[in-house]
């Protein structure tokens, strides 16, 4: 009986070690934000009280653009972004800035995370047909990394094709349905509403879907000196994708309110399903890596253990 009483008291200590206190001051992390469907869970979060429970304040900070996100990231002004496998190289070029914690989205077979479309009237129906076709991207970052892989995986190499640099996602769509360009490397849901206004599907990632992700990341030192609070913000986020997934269509108001959809999609979008809990693969940044040093943009491999860490 004795036994039993101890037992009990230890398993309730416990499990009030495992909440954060009544007077205990919340951890806090500034979250970056850009205007995309990876970064719902935060707000999910956010409207369902999970960071509160988890004793963690979050301010979540706009960014309009990557390279406004970028710059909010290296002035120390944010701790935590979804962001790529790129862009993760090269922010760790030369010493880990940022630690990836988490895959943020992926691609599905039912749901492609990015798509080649052509212009309706391009007369473009598969991939042979972009041969010398100028398609539309961002240079240097994901997408011009998926654009290569998946016309690689459909026969075709880098000299087969061109690109054309335009980085703006709503000035790629515009230039393609308006003929300007024959082609673009759209990400979903823009690729949705592109293909929704009479864009063609050339191609899209789902035969190349281990390698097209986005990552949830903090900073190194967030991660090192405070690694507590990036435990509670994982804790929230995983709690938010259980929520996402159980009834996605509760928080279509939170897609309209921080426009993570275009407008005109409004209604009619399907949320794609967002992944369990994961890190990305030593195999996984090997691919990235390999394409960024044959492009030039990358002088020496990274050591895997400088792009991610765990934090359990």
């Amino acid at each position: 009986m004795l036994r039993r009483i101890l037992l009990g008291i230890a398993i309730g200590v416990g499990l009030v070690a495992c909440q954060p206190s009544a007077g205990a001051r919340p951890l806090s992390v500034r979250f970056g934000a850009l205007p995309i469907l990876d970064v719902l869970p935060v707000y999910v979060a956010q409207t369902e009280g999970y960071f509160a429970q988890a004793g963690l304040e979050v301010e979540v900070i706009p960014a309009a653009s990557a390279a406004e996100r970028d710059q909010l990231m290296q002035a120390g002004r944010i701790d935590a972004m979804v962001n790529d496998t790129v862009s993760t190289l090269f922010y760790n070029k030369e010493k880990a800035q940022i630690y990836v914690v988490r895959i943020a989205r992926q691609a599905y077979p039912e749901a492609p995370q990015y798509f080649i479309l052509a212009n309706p009237n391009a007369g473009i129906q598969s991939p042979q047909d972009l041969k010398g076709v100028e398609i539309a991207i961002s240079q240097g970052t994901v997408i011009e990394y998926m654009t290569d892989r998946i016309l690689e995986r459909a026969g075709l190499k880098p000299g087969d094709y061109r690109t054309v640099h335009i980085p703006r996602i709503p000035d790629r769509l515009q230039a393609l349905m308006e003929g300007r360009v024959k082609a673009a490397t759209l990400p979903d849901p823009f690729a949705t509403l592109a293909i929704q206004q009479g864009a063609k599907v050339v191609a899209d990632d789902r035969e190349v879907r281990s390698i097209s992700l986005s990552v949830l990341s903090f900073r190194a030192e967030v991660v090192e000196r405070n690694p507590e609070a990036v435990r509670r913000f994982l804790q929230a986020w995983d709690r938010a994708v259980a929520a996402i997934r159980a009834n996605p269509e509760k928080y279509a108001g939170l897609l309209a309110e921080n426009r993570l959809v275009p407008q005109p999609l409004m209604g009619t979008y399907r949320l794609p399903p967002y992944p369990d809990r994961a890190l990305p693969t030593r195999e996984q940044f090997a691919d990235v890596i390999a394409w960024a040093r044959a492009k030039g943009l990358l002088q020496a491999d990274i050591p895997y253990e400088r792009l991610v860490r765990e934090v359990r």
